[in-house]
């Protein structure tokens, strides 16, 4: 995967491209906003960290690409990332989590990207070690034969002292021939087992739960009562016995996966790994906050004002810029990227507290999509909707052939339906394709072999009715 630094914003566009249609402002937003990431880490010390990142507000209506563009965004650049949903956090005395929890998620999200990159590295030195462990559980008490003449030479220099190597010959001759036999036979399973050939040869493993068995005390380092509950059940788990290693009887398949993970879990330096994770979090990080509009405070609004405006206070620190303690240690949120978006519908941006507005000095408004958009985003990014439907049906040994005038046909259908009820934006599109197919995925298993045609007639046949009447639309689509 090419990093951030081999990007320039234009390529980044053009890489958003492939799976997002349209939104160019927002793109152009985000590529410069992460190429100036990657300029920043160049300037002089004294300078770096003068210079923050630029937030990003998105504002647009549902399903127009917002949280698609950070995601993505996200994966061309390898950051650690992290979506949440501002509704789910409260200020402190009300019911939810607190919103420092975003920090030990994205800091969790970092590790676990980290150590499955360490493990891809490991992998091929983890193979002769899982081969070595599966002998073992074959031939137990087999042993490398190294082992073996080492134990020997103790064993016997225990007994005849240092004249262990002038033993009696009939001595010598029963112990090599000894070892001779074990060998033979370990290298003869090692080419079963290299050929395939115990598969399904079944062997007692010894499964250790996942972690180190301890609960998760986080609450000490700020957690919430979510957090403690979580604590709480590993501790219940752990009385239970859910710590204890269990011995399990699985074929030599299984146990290969059992042993690479465990295997792999060992050679990870975990140290290594959070120093990595937490220098790729405080640095290159991004945290997508949706639904930001939720707790924005109307001027006329009553109810719940006061606890939307706390959100908003608690938010505020983590966007400028903070200490959060973790479980992995403290984490400086200065540079972390934030992405929030909203519809903002009912409320504006502007009602915002003016504080957490200016941590968000960048603007974007996502155009709300059309037919012509519907049709490209049916039939242009990698595994568009179209392509999708046809490969589920290929797995049936059915062949989907969707013509020109059925996807300009349900394009607008799809723009009709968004206008009277709500714009959901490109997930009306999922609506209509799962309306218009439903009765060829329920019967695929009978057209096995055929080539279904679906057209813009047979497009009217399985949503005129529906999208005519626009009480039923309401509800079906």
């Amino acid at each position: 995967m090419e990093k951030q630094q081999d990007l320039t914003p234009s390529e980044i566009v053009e890489k958003l491209d492939q799976y997002i249609i349209g939104q160019t402002n927002a793109k152009r937003a985000v590529a410069v906003a992460l190429r100036n990431r990657y300029r920043r880490l160049k300037l002089p010390e004294e300078i770096r960290d003068e210079v923050a990142p630029k937030n990003i507000l998105m504002i647009g209506p549902t399903g127009v690409g917002k949280t698609e563009i950070a995601r993505r965004l996200a994966k061309l650049c390898g950051a650690p990332f992290l979506k949440v949903e501002a509704t789910k956090y409260t200020e402190v005395g009300y019911v939810g989590r607190d919103v420092e929890s975003m920090i030990r998620d994205l800091m969790a999200v970092g590790i676990n990207d980290v150590k499955a990159e360490m493990e891809e590295d490991l992998k091929e030195k983890s193979v002769s070690l899982v081969e070595e462990k599966l002998l073992d559980l074959l031939l137990p008490g087999s042993g490398d034969v190294k082992k073996k003449e080492e134990d020997k030479g103790a064993i016997l220099g225990n007994i005849f002292g240092d004249n262990a190597k002038n033993l009696p010959a009939e001595v010598k001759k029963e112990d090599e021939n000894k070892i001779a036999e074990d060998n033979s036979t370990r290298e003869k399973f090692r080419q079963w087992l290299r050929e395939g050939k115990l598969e399904d040869r079944e062997v007692e493993v010894t499964v250790k739960p996942n972690g180190n068995g301890m609960p998760n005390m986080e609450i000490i380092a700020g957690g919430s009562i979510e957090d403690l509950e979580n604590s709480m059940q590993g501790i219940v788990n752990m009385i239970n016995g859910g710590g204890r290693s269990k011995k399990r009887n699985m074929k030599i398949r299984d146990a290969r996966k059992v042993l690479t993970e465990e295997t792999l879990e060992n050679l990870v330096d975990r140290d290594k790994a959070v120093d990595i994770a937490k220098e790729r979090v405080q640095q290159s990080g991004i945290i997508f906050i949706d639904e930001i509009d939720k707790i924005a405070v109307h001027n006329d609004a009553h109810g719940g004002t006061v606890s939307r405006e706390g959100v908003q206070r608690d938010i505020l620190p983590i966007v400028e810029g903070s200490n959060v303690n973790t479980k992995w240690g403290v984490i400086d949120t200065t540079h972390i990227l934030f992405i929030a978006a909203g519809a903002f519908s009912m409320s504006k941006p502007s009602d915002l507290i003016p504080e957490l507005q200016g941590r968000f000095p960048l603007r974007v408004e996502l155009e709300s999509l059309h037919k012509e958009e519907f049709k490209r985003i049916l039939t242009e990014p990698k595994n568009s909707l179209t392509m999708q439907y046809t490969k589920l049906m290929e797995t049936e040994g059915v062949t989907l052939d969707i013509t020109e005038d059925a996807i300009d046909r349900m394009s607008y259908i799809a723009e009709d339906v968004n206008a009277k009820a709500e714009n959901i934006g490109a997930r009306r599109l999922h609506t209509i394709m799962e309306k218009v197919l439903d009765e060829i995925s329920f019967d695929a298993d009978k057209h096995n072999g055929e080539t279904i045609k679906v057209d813009a007639a047979y497009v009217d046949s399985k949503l005129n009715e529906v999208a005519a009447n626009e009480d039923l639309s309401r509800y079906i689509l």
